[in-house]
């Protein structure tokens, strides 16, 4: 509606505008005031019939191809000139002679004019056309989106506009795809991986709970060896079962990081200390190389479960004997922590991927039977609820994952 008000006040504009120009023409050479009145009143009279008539036409028209648009356009405003020639010549001022002259002069313009119309309909045609193949092209015949597969669009600027935000949401919509499929592989190695890990220890657990109730199993030492081992699978189902709740939480959009804040110094060296334990048995060295941290307040829970995530994975993928090396700074005004392990790397072409739900990258990392494959997700998801960021690197000797975390009025 809007749009309409907008189109009729512009028409009426450049109506004004052109009687305001006769008008002063007419003044410019002398004419007498009651003639300007007659001329200006006819030649517009009869110009509003003409451009009616014209504009009922183009509006009948208006689903027909643009060529025939235009060439009515074109009409019309022949029409509308010479109707407004014929009038000013039978109000008597124009003689036959000057009419004839002003007839030729108006038919050859005509014949430009028309010209003009078919080659801008055949524009506007061709423009057209070239969108809708645009369209058509930017699906391939597997039903994937590219629109590197789209042709150039030579048309008018409107159009060419229209090709420019369909390329806009081609791209847009060729990277909800991939995300799509990258998300749909990751759901299906996650199940793969989560029934894996489910059963394992669940048959520990029910072939152990057999043998005790059928006697199997009678000596002390034994019963309380099978009574252990049920008890860590049980404690691993459950650590199991609380990361996919956690996952569920951060990609579901449901996450709120607890009430309980603490200074991001407490939360790294309460990290540090329930990593010393695992790596001490594991024969693993610690070595901290913290400086002083930005005053940062961070939710408690989220984000020591986040470092302990990230500790946990450095110590368990470093040999015996090896090091992991925890250095904490500030670097204007953000808290930056490295976690630097004796790994060996990971391949370049899975450290995209190293984040990414249920991965677990090559046969070493597999076979570590402690990894559902959610610590490092679950790492992410937490940081980034911070407006934080982690990131992970290839070193000499095995990988970097850095954390960075704003201050609150950076964020």
């Amino acid at each position: 509606m809007q749009h309409l008000r907008h189109r009729r006040t512009g028409s009426l504009l450049i109506l004004a505008s052109a009687l305001a120009a006769a008008t002063a023409l007419a003044v410019a050479f002398d004419f007498p005031p009651r003639d300007i009145a007659v001329l200006v009143t006819v030649a517009a009279v009869a110009s509003a019939v003409a451009g009616a008539v014209g504009g009922v036409a183009l509006r009948r028209l208006r689903s027909r191809p643009a060529r025939v648009q235009t060439m009515t356009v074109a009409l019309s405003s022949v029409l509308v000139a010479a109707t407004g020639v014929v009038t000013a010549a039978l109000a008597m001022f124009i003689s036959f002679h000057d009419l004839v002259v002003l007839f030729v002069v108006l038919i050859v313009a005509s014949g430009v004019a028309f010209g003009a119309a078919w080659q801008l309909g055949d524009d506007i045609g061709a423009g057209a056309q070239q969108v809708g193949a645009y369209a058509r092209t930017m699906v391939g015949s597997d039903g994937r989106i590219s629109a590197a597969l789209a042709p150039a669009v030579t048309g008018p600027g409107e159009l060419a506009a229209l090709a420019g935000e369909l390329a806009d949401v081609s791209r847009r919509l060729e990277e909800s795809q991939r995300r799509e499929r990258a998300l749909e592989s990751s759901r299906r190695e996650l199940i793969s991986w989560v029934s894996h890990d489910l059963r394992a220890p669940l048959a520990t657990i029910r072939a152990m709970a057999e043998a005790l109730d059928d006697g199997v199993v009678d000596d002390d030492a034994a019963v309380k060896r099978y009574h252990s081992q049920i008890r860590t699978d049980a404690e691993r189902l459950t650590a199991l079962v609380d990361d996919l709740f956690e996952l569920s939480r951060i990609n579901s959009g449901t996450l709120r990081l607890g009430r309980e804040k603490v200074d991001l110094c407490d939360a790294v060296a309460d990290a540090i200390a329930g990593a010393g334990a695992a790596a001490e048995v594991k024969g693993v060295a610690v070595i901290e190389r913290l400086d002083t941290l930005p005053p940062i307040e961070v939710a408690a829970r989220e984000c020591c479960r986040a470092l302990d995530n990230l500790f946990d994975n450095a110590i368990r993928h470093t040999p015996a004997g090896g090091t992991v090396v925890i250095a904490a700074a500030a670097e204007g005004g953000t808290a930056v922590l490295h976690i630097d392990d004796e790994c060996g790397g990971i391949p370049d072409h899975d450290l995209p991927r190293v984040f990414d739900i249920a991965f677990r990258g090559d046969e070493a990392r597999r076979r570590d039977d402690r990894g559902g494959g959610l610590g490092l997700a679950i790492s992410r998801g937490l940081i980034e609820a911070h407006a934080g960021t982690v990131t992970a690197a290839n070193t000499a000797q095995g990988c970097r994952f850095t954390v960075r975390l704003p201050a609150p009025d950076r964020r």
